[in-house]
């Protein structure tokens, strides 16, 4: 595994701490943008979640706490709204009934937006595809909100398990954020459903709408200007990419009640063939109201996505350093069917632990504390005296890396 993360990780200053008012959305031209993000605070998820002690309002919590997004009332609104959007521009309307089936925090924000825009919503979460059918034919619902995995297992098991044909459910409209599709998901889901199939791209730390697209090669209409923007994976400035074709995407909150002065790193890296300046004022940003931003399809970082929710790393390396006789682990995500899977392989010093069940539970339990995802755990056969690195082999291609300065 590379070293944790160095260059363009963002500020140690509160994340909370901010000015009361920040600019009007879309107000920053190229040039204006790239000189207030060259002055601005950037944070990381882990930035967000040292400042989850002193941050008010209502905060949306990752559901292993690694970051805490705090919603003022205004912010509140302007979320739902951006979110409302997403939805009128997939289709959905009056007439529309929507069940959302995504983790929280999105699922509450989703189902309060849906509500203002369809006749009504309900939040019903991501787990358990039997269960989902049924909300979905006792509520009568005509939308569903979900990940790109989610919807395809669902398809998936209503064809091997339940023997049911897609066109019974009278699914309209399906939305799908939170992940990175794999190729062909959303013609596949519109043909099975006969349904009008939108992707949403979502801000990883709220949940809450910010582009959307109707197609996988289409770019990402922005649903407000002057809100994403792409940035170096190294450096603390805007720009269209890297020279090898790798940017990062970053928010920028303007008019946010305590983040309005950040620009706050995703994690979601945007692989493009634009050339890049390196200059912070040459006004090459490429901003949300701009023709052409592409969709993430890559992640970087001490945090990997995984069935939507973001894992945490170093929380497992800290959860393993605790355990006697642990010498080094591998953690394994690939997506073989229509879910991913996380597998954890984790290798002993001593040869009279790695039979032990003790030592076993013990792994397991410690990292079913870690995250709401499912995680094999599997013990190596083998035995490694000296203690090394862990590993994180993602098999779907998604992940770059934790250490953005060594991404090329």
């Amino acid at each position: 595994m590379t070293a944790p993360e160095t260059g363009g990780t963002g500020s140690t200053a509160d994340p909370t701490t901010g000015p009361t008012t920040g600019p009007t959305a879309g107000s920053a031209s190229g040039r204006d943008a790239s000189a207030e993000a060259a002055a601005a605070r950037w944070l990381t998820r882990d930035d967000l979640r040292a400042g989850a002690r002193s941050a008010t309002g209502l905060l949306l919590v990752a559901p292993d706490a690694s970051s805490a997004f705090p919603l003022g009332s205004g912010d509140r609104a302007e979320a739902a709204g951006l979110t409302g959007a997403a939805l009128r521009a997939a289709g959905v309307g009056g007439r529309d009934r929507v069940v959302v089936a995504l983790a929280e925090p999105a699922g509450a924000l989703w189902a309060a937006a849906a509500a203002d825009v369809a006749s009504a919503a309900a939040s019903v979460g991501p787990r358990g595809r039997m269960r989902l059918i049924h909300a979905l034919s006792a509520l009568g619902a005509t939308t569903l909100v979900a990940t790109p995995t989610g919807a395809m297992d669902l398809l998936a098991r209503l064809h091997l398990e339940f023997l049911l044909d897609p066109l019974d459910l009278g699914l309209r409209h399906i939305v799908l954020t939170g992940e990175i599709a794999s190729k062909r998901t959303l013609r596949h889901l519109a043909g099975e459903f006969d349904a009008h199939v939108t992707e949403v791209y979502a801000n990883p730390f709220s949940g809450g709408a910010l582009a959307w697209r109707a197609a996988e090669n289409d770019p990402l209409t922005p649903l407000a200007d002057g809100v994403l923007h792409l940035a170096s994976l190294t450096k603390d400035v805007l720009r269209h990419s890297e020279p090898s074709g790798v940017a990062e995407l970053v928010i920028t909150p303007h008019g946010h009640s305590a983040l309005g002065d950040a620009v706050l790193r995703t994690g979601q890296v945007v692989r493009t063939d634009s050339p890049a300046s390196d200059s912070p004022a040459s006004g090459d940003d490429t901003r949300a109201g701009d023709p052409g931003l592409p969709a993430p399809a890559h992640t970087v970082g001490e945090h990997v996505l995984v069935r939507g929710v973001w894992l945490s790393l170093p929380r497992i390396e800290k959860a393993l350093a605790k355990i006697d006789g642990v010498s080094r682990w591998e953690l394994t995500i690939s997506r073989p069917g229509t879910l991913d899977t996380a597998v954890l392989t984790v290798t002993f010093g001593r040869e009279s632990l790695v039979r032990n069940p003790m030592w076993r539970g013990r792994i397991q339990q410690a990292i079913q504390g870690l995250t709401p995802i499912s995680l094999g755990v599997e013990i190596a056969p083998e035995i490694a005296e000296a203690p090394g690195p862990g590993v994180l082999t993602d098999l779907r291609g998604h992940h770059l890396g934790r250490d953005r300065a060594l991404i090329v």
